[in-house]
């Protein structure tokens, strides 16, 4: 039995399948961490915070997507994000790049109960951003992701997970100490995103080195 967690502004005793934005990282479901301090700065969007409920998850039987084990690539990640997000995207540099990831790593997603992967908020985004316009390599949008600290997320994606889902409890979550937090967070690897600009990979695989077939 996993502990998992979800940061909301509201108590969410009983989360509901087929709801939820379809726009989010990996689609429509339910996302929660198993990091319950991670599970808090979620949940101070503001300084009014907000609460965090705790579920029983059973996995057994589950069919589970986990996006960081090697049989998936960072690209992997990228075809999905880019699947699901609405991305403004600038030039035509950009939109070439993401058709041809949906095309060439899109994984499928339809079997899967639960998906598991790094969580795309504004911060790795960037780095996502940066990939496509040929700005940084695959080895540093890697890296990025592996070394940063904004968290994995679990998305539970098929009605028998979200039956498997069992709510435990809840616990307000103090804004005034956690939205400074999420803040800091947030800063930190934007910090790191702007250390990857600087430096130069000359020896690394842009995106248009992957589409013109090098490295794949």
């Amino acid at each position: 039995m996993k502990k998992l967690f979800h940061g909301s502004e509201k108590i969410i005793k009983k989360p509901v399948y087929g709801q939820g934005r379809i726009d989010n990282d990996y689609g429509q479901g339910f996302y929660c961490t198993e990091d319950i301090e991670l599970a808090r700065e979620w949940a101070a969007l503001d300084e009014r915070g907000g609460f965090v409920n705790s579920y029983s998850f059973n996995e057994r039987g589950m069919r589970i997507m986990d996006l960081t084990m090697p049989e998936y690539s960072v690209l992997s990640w990228m075809a999905l994000l880019l699947k699901n997000r609405n991305v403004r995207l600038s030039s035509p540099l950009e939109k070439r790049a993401r058709e041809f990831l949906i095309r060439q790593y899109l994984p499928d997603t339809k079997k899967a109960d639960v998906i598991v992967g790094y969580r795309a908020d504004d911060s790795y985004f960037s780095f996502a951003r940066a990939f496509l316009s040929n700005t940084i390599t695959i080895d540093q949008l890697s890296m990025a992701l592996s070394l940063g600290d904004l968290g994995l997320q679990y998305m539970i994606k098929s009605e028998r997970a979200f039956q498997a889902l069992h709510y435990d409890s809840v616990e307000p979550v103090d804004g005034m100490t956690y939205y400074p937090r999420r803040i800091a967070r947030d800063r930190s690897a934007r910090d790191r995103y702007m250390q990857l600009l600087e430096d130069v990979d000359k020896h690394g695989r842009y995106i248009n080195d992957i589409m013109k077939g090098e490295g794949r």
